[in-house]
Formats: structure tokens, sequence, C-alpha cells
């Protein structure tokens, strides 16, 4: 079993993903093969690890995936590596709610029994950093604490200090650091940090002078030993049914600058399920893939190219014909603002956009976010009406339906009451918000493919 390790933090914001790609590049400088994988849904930071891991990123999900699905998932993909590291979300603890830390990184530490580092934040903290540690180190026994980095560093006596008390009051080693440098910093924006495929050169080069500090500043091969300290688990991989149709419906995916939020796995499933993959930008391309057979327009950031899709009026039209064919269009958070009349943008200008939804979309300082399930009203594409399907959203546009019985679904709270309507169904037409994993929804592909199929037989 392929040796693992968690990298965890006290709290958002401490350092995680920059940690996790530096080290990705100082362990690849050992000659290792490392997989990097993500804890929950996230599709920004993914993007970074798989440049520096020259692998795809993998996202693993203990609220989206059952725990079987969960391990059976990382089991397959980190089997051809030599390790695996994988960057948490959030606090280490930090999971559905506040007493129920389902999805939090601890949980995906104790489905894998793997060990965690602990990322902490030392500026303005020196004894103080071993507090902090003996607090996480006691919260939960059944989550190992194996040892400590430090982020935001002053100096090489600044990290000594920390490392000492820390070393002394808990007994967890601490594995090293990174001084707080300028340089050091990546770019941002409002939903995180920026994608990689859209800073790839500073992003490199601020990753590659983030491994090149590490391998300095810290000791790799206690790493290693730890992440190889993890007991064997021994599961065969997920089953998905595999289907060789003699002619293969063409299934178009938005893929560029403004809609990059795909998981892998999406591909994969839809390949499995008899499709071809056609990938197609909705920004340059001025007509879909030929024979295309149903649609895909994933999120992402529609709102930063609203200029771009809107002058693009070749694709705009080409989309209103596919749907007035009814052939199977599925769109999710920037697909959906891209089906709409318009996008209004950041500096309220409203850009018009495909319109087969009513109403605009707008940005908002506000942003939604969080793990949903859903119900579904009627079949639709992916599922069956009545389905209860779990999914997540964040976004800061808002889309208000004006007409609640074209609602897809309706958000279902924790207490199982049915609350706000989200979506848009209209025939072979299926637009939502919610964000969808293919893998642990193991029928949408089939579901999909087979609507595809419907349009070429």
């Amino acid at each position: 079993m392929t040796a693992r390790v968690i990298i965890a933090a006290a709290h958002s914001g401490s350092g995680k993903t920059l940690l996790t790609a530096g080290l990705l590049g100082a362990i690849r400088r050992l000659g290792l093969n490392v997989q990097p994988f993500k804890c929950g849904p996230d599709y920004i930071d993914p993007s970074h690890h798989s440049l520096v891991a020259q692998h795809p990123c993998r996202n693993l999900d203990a609220w989206l995936f059952t725990p079987e699905q969960l391990q059976r998932h990382f089991c397959q993909i980190a089997a051809p590596a030599d390790l695996a590291i994988i960057e948490g979300v959030m606090g280490l603890f930090d999971g559905y709610g506040a007493l129920d830390d389902t999805g939090s990184t601890a949980h995906i530490a104790r489905l894998l029994q793997a060990p965690v580092i602990l990322v902490v934040d030392a500026g303005g903290m020196a004894r103080s950093a071993a507090a902090v540690v003996a607090g996480f180190q006691h919260f939960d026994p059944q989550v190992q604490i194996g040892g400590v980095l430090l982020n935001k560093v002053g100096s090489a006596r600044h990290a000594d200090l920390c490392a000492t008390a820390i070393e002394q009051h808990t007994g967890i080693k601490c594995l090293g650091y990174l001084p707080r440098q300028a340089q050091f910093n990546l770019p941002e924006r409002h939903l995180g940090l920026v994608t990689a495929d859209s800073a790839k050169q500073t992003i490199l080069e601020t990753l590659d002078a983030v491994a090149t500090t590490l391998s300095s500043t810290c000791q790799l091969e206690q790493l290693v030993s730890l992440a190889q300290s993890a007991p064997p688990i021994q599961l065969e991989p997920l089953p998905i049914s595999s289907v060789d149709y003699e002619q293969r419906p063409v299934i178009a995916v938005a893929y560029d600058a403004a809609f990059s939020f795909i998981y892998p796995e999406m591909q994969e499933c839809l390949q499995a399920a008899g499709a071809e993959i056609a990938l197609f930008s909705p920004i340059a391309d001025q007509q879909l893939p030929a024979n295309c057979a149903g649609i895909i327009l994933s999120g992402g950031y529609p709102e930063l190219y609203a200029a771009e899709l809107s002058a693009n009026q070749a694709m705009l039209d080409a989309l209103r014909q596919v749907h007035a064919a009814n052939l199977p269009i599925y769109a999710e958070c920037g697909g959906l603002m891209y089906l709409t009349e318009a996008i209004v943008d950041q500096s309220d200008q409203r850009w018009p956009m495909v319109g087969l939804l009513p109403g605009s979309s707008q940005m908002h300082q506000k942003v939604s976010l969080g793990y949903r399930t859903i119900s579904v009203y009627n079949d639709n594409p992916l599922f069956s009406a009545n389905s209860q399907v779990r999914g997540h959203e964040f976004h800061y546009s808002r889309w208000e339906n004006p007409e609640p019985a074209t609602a897809a679904y309706r958000i279902i709270a924790p207490d199982g009451t049915a609350q706000q309507f989200e979506g848009y169904q209209a025939d072979n037409l299926l637009a939502s918000y919610i964000h969808l994993h293919w893998l642990a929804n193991p029928s949408m592909a089939q579901r999909f493919v087979a609507a595809c199929r419907q349009t070429i037989d």
C-alpha cells in the first residue's frame, strides 16, 4: 500500500496549499513518484498540485463519498505512486457542523489511517505554538499528529524557538519550516487562489522557490519515513461498469479559462459509460464539436470572461440550436450563469448570454457555500424523480428562478425539511448551482449517456 501523509492545519489561511505544493516538488526531487490528493470539494488548489506533481490531483470527500467509495478510490489512484500527499481542508476538525466532523480532514485521516502533519502559522508566536499543537494532539486520539511544519517563520532562530517548545511539550517532531517571504505568496481572486492555468509561469516559479527552500529547511527523509509508517490498506478499485457501444455518443464538455471546474472522474465515468468526450471552448470556438449528442457546461469564472463569451455569437447560437433540438444539456454553477439571459459582472455591466434560462445572473459580495442535500423534482438527464443527492456549492453570483414550477431541485435541510428551490429543468436541459461528483453518484454517467444515445439512435 502506498505510503501516505496528510497536510492539515489549525485553520484556513495557514498555508496548507503552498506547503503541500512545495513538498510535492521537493519530494519529486528525491526521485520519488508522488500522487497528490485534496480533501473536500475544491477545484482550484488541486490545479496547483497537478502542475507540480505531473499527475492529476484527486479529491477525497468523506461527505460526498461513502467511506468505502473513498477508501477504494484512494487505493486505486495511489497504488502506482511511491508516496501520496493529501492536502486537508479548512481546519483539521472542521466538517459538516459544530458537533459533526463528517467530511473533515480528521475524518479522512481516520478512514485512511494516515498520519497528519500539522501546519502551524507561527507568525507572532513562539512557545504558544506548543499550546496549539498540544490542543490538536489531544482533541481526537484516533487522529495521529505525526509531525509539525511551521509557516511564516521570521528566522531560523524563530523556527528553533517554536520547534523546541513543541517537541518538549508534545513529543511531536517539528519537521521543518517555511520562512515568511513575499515571493512565497500565490495570486488570489474572489474564489480563493487563481487556477494554475491562468498564471502558470508565475505559479511554477513560486512553487519552485518553495520547493527549493523546503529542500534545505525540511527534514524530507523523516517526512517520507512518517508516510511509510501508515498501515496497509488492501481494497479492490471501485467497480465502474464499462460499456462499449459500436457508436459512442459524443459529449461536448466546455473547458477553457471560463469553465475549468471539472473533477477528472467525470470524464472517466462518462467514457466508461460508453461516451466519447470532446472538449470545446465557449470563449474561442465558433462551433460545437462535430456530431455532439449532449453538452456539459461546468463551473468556473464566466464573470471574468463575460465580454468574450458574449461576443462569441456563433457559440451562443449553436447552443440555442442544440437546445431547440432537445439534446441533453447539463450545466452547473458557472455553466448555469452562461445559460441565463445575461451575466451582470462586478462592475454592474450587463453581458448578454445564451438565454435558455429566464433572468440574469448577477455578482454579489456575499458568498454561498457549503454542502447541500437536494431532492430531485422530476426525471431528468441525471436522476429519476424523488432521488436525494449530495453536492456542494460555492459562488458569489445570484440567479432567482422566476418560475418555481421549473425548479430542478429542492434543498433539504439537515433536519430533513425541504427549503428553497434550486436550479432549472426544461425537457433535456438541467442547470443548477450545485456541484456534483460523478464518481460519488455512479448512475449519473449511465443515465446521461443513455439520454445522449437517444439523440443518435
